[in-house]
C-alpha cells in the first residue's frame, strides 16, 4: 500500500478524535456566543469586540508562547490549556445560569480563553508532524479540517442555538466538557510520539529565541507572502463576519436557528472541500488554488453585500467555505513540511500573530464600520481591500515562484 493510502495510525487516531470532541464544543458556543451578546447588547461595535478581545491575546502573547511551545512537551501543554479553558467556559457556564452575566464579564471569560490558545493552537499545529509522515501531512490535514468543520461549523451551531433557546447556560457547560474530554484523549497520545529531548534554546534568553523565529518566517519568501496575506485576508474577513450575527437578523431577516444554519453553510463547502483538498492539490498545484482562492474570498465579500434573500447568502457561504478549507489544507500543510521540529512552536506562532492579529483588527474596525455606515459596510469595505489585494499579489503566487521556494531550507539559528 502506497504512503498516500497508509493508515495514518493510532496516534493520529487519538489526535483526531480529541479534535473530534473539542471541536463540538467549540461549534456550540461559536453560535451561543454572539447570540448571547446579542442578548446583552444591540450596539454593533460591542458585539463585535468581542472577537477583537479574544484574538487580542495574539497581539500581546503569541511570540512567547512560540518559545514557550518549542521548549516544553507539547503534549502536556495541551492538556494543561484544555483544562484552564474548561474551568473557564465553566464558570462562564454558572454566571449565565445564575442571570449575572455581563458584557465585561464575557469579555473577560473570552481574553483568556485567547490567551490559552495561543498556547494550545501552536503546540497542536506541532504535533501533527510528530505522529504522520511528511508525505501524509495533506490527507491528515485534510481529515482534521473535515471534522473541524463538521464538528464546528455544520452540527454544532445549530445544536448551539437550539440549546440557547432551551436554556442560555447549556451550550456553555457543554463547551466545558468537551475540553475536558480532549485532554483525556491527549493524555493517551504518548505512547504514539518519538522522544523529543529538551532542545538546548531552553536555557536561551525569550528575546533572542522569539528573534529566531521571526528570522526563520521572514527570511523565507513563500512563508513571508502567506502569512502577510492571510493577516490582510483577515482583517477584511472579520471585519465583514464579525457582526454576521447582526447581519443575519437585520438584513436578511433570520432569527437565532436561521443564523446557526448559515453558519452551517459555509462548513457544507469546506466539508466538499477539504475531501478533495489532496486530490484537487496533487491535480492542479498550489499556484491555481490558492489564486482562486483569492478571487473566491473577493467575490464573497461583494455578494454578501448585495445580498437581501437568505438563499444568495447561504449559497454565497457554502463557496467561501470550500475555498476556506482548501486554502487552510494547502497553506498548513505546506508550512509543516518546510518547518523543522525544533522551529515549529516559533515559526508558527509568528504565523498566527499575523493570522489572528489581522482578525483582532477587522473584528475591531468591522464593528465601528457597522456601527457608522450599516451593516453591509463591513462587506463593501472588504470588497474593495480583497480586490486590492489580489491584484497586488497575483504575480506573487505563480507556479514558478511557489516551486522555486518548496524546498528552500529554514535554518536554526
Amino acid at each position: 500500500m502506497g504512503a498516500r493510502g497508509a493508515p495514518l495510525g493510532g496516534g493520529f487516531a487519538r489526535l483526531w478524535t480529541a479534535n473530534a470532541v473539542s471541536n463540538v464544543g467549540d461549534g456550540v458556543a461559536l453560535a451561543a456566543g454572539p447570540l448571547l451578546l446579542a442578548s446583552l447588547t444591540d450596539d454593533p461595535a460591542l458585539v463585535a469586540g468581542a472577537i477583537f478581545v479574544q484574538q487580542l491575546p495574539w497581539l500581546l502573547f503569541a511570540l512567547p508562547a512560540g518559545v514557550v511551545v518549542d521548549r516544553l512537551d507539547r503534549r502536556r501543554l495541551v492538556v494543561l490549556v484544555n483544562v484552564v479553558r474548561a474551568v473557564v467556559i465553566g464558570a462562564l457556564a454558572a454566571a449565565v445560569g445564575t442571570g449575572v452575566v455581563t458584557v465585561a464579564l464575557v469579555y473577560a471569560a473570552l481574553f483568556v480563553i485567547g490567551s490559552m490558545e495561543t498556547l494550545a493552537d501552536s503546540a497542536s499545529t506541532a504535533l501533527l508532524p510528530a505522529v504522520v509522515a511528511p508525505e501524509q501531512l495533506p490527507r491528515a490535514n485534510a481529515r482534521l479540517m473535515a471534522t473541524q468543520l463538521v464538528g464546528n461549523h455544520l452540527l454544532a451551531p445549530p445544536l448551539g442555538a437550539a440549546l440557547f433557546v432551551v436554556a442560555a447556560a447549556v451550550p456553555f457547560g457543554l463547551n466545558a466538557a468537551t475540553f475536558l474530554v480532549a485532554a483525556l484523549l491527549i493524555t493517551t497520545l504518548r505512547r504514539h510520539m518519538p522522544a523529543r529531548e529538551t532542545p538546548a534554546t531552553s536555557a536561551r534568553p525569550m528575546l533572542r529565541d522569539i528573534a529566531t523565529g521571526l528570522r526563520a518566517l521572514f527570511g523565507h519568501p513563500v512563508l513571508r507572502l502567506l502569512a502577510l496575506c492571510l493577516c490582510l485576508m483577515n482583517v477584511t474577513l472579520t471585519g465583514a463576519f464579525s457582526i454576521l450575527v447582526l447581519y443575519a437578523r437585520e438584513r436578511l431577516g433570520l432569527d437565532e436557528i436561521g443564523f446557526g444554519l448559515l453558519l452551517a453553510a459555509s462548513a457544507v463547502g469546506g466539508l466538499a472541500g477539504s475531501l478533495v483538498a489532496a486530490r484537487l492539490l496533487e491535480r492542479f498545484g498550489a499556484s491555481l488554488l490558492l489564486r482562486v482562492g483569492l478571487v473566491i474570498e473577493t467575490s464573497t465579500h461583494l455578494s454578501l453585500a448585495l445580498a437581501r434573500a437568505p438563499w444568495v447568502a447561504v449559497t454565497t457561504m457554502a463557496v467561501f467555505g470550500a475555498h476556506a478549507s482548501l486554502w487552510n489544507v494547502i497553506t498548513l500543510s505546506w508550512r509543516q513540511r518546510v518547518v523543522p521540529d525544533a522551529l515549529r512552536g516559533r515559526v508558527n506562532s509568528v504565523y498566527f500573530l499575523f493570522a489572528v492579529g489581522g482578525s483582532a483588527l477587522g473584528a475591531l474596525a468591522g464593528g465601528l464600520a457597522a456601527r457608522g455606515l450599516g451593516v453591509t459596510a463591513p462587506f463593501w469595505i472588504a470588497f474593495a481591500g480583497m480586490a486590492a489585494l489580489t491584484v497586488a499579489v497575483w504575480r506573487l503566487f505563480s507556479a514558478a515562484r511557489l516551486d522555486e521556494q518548496h524546498q528552500a531550507p529554514l535554518v536554526v539559528t
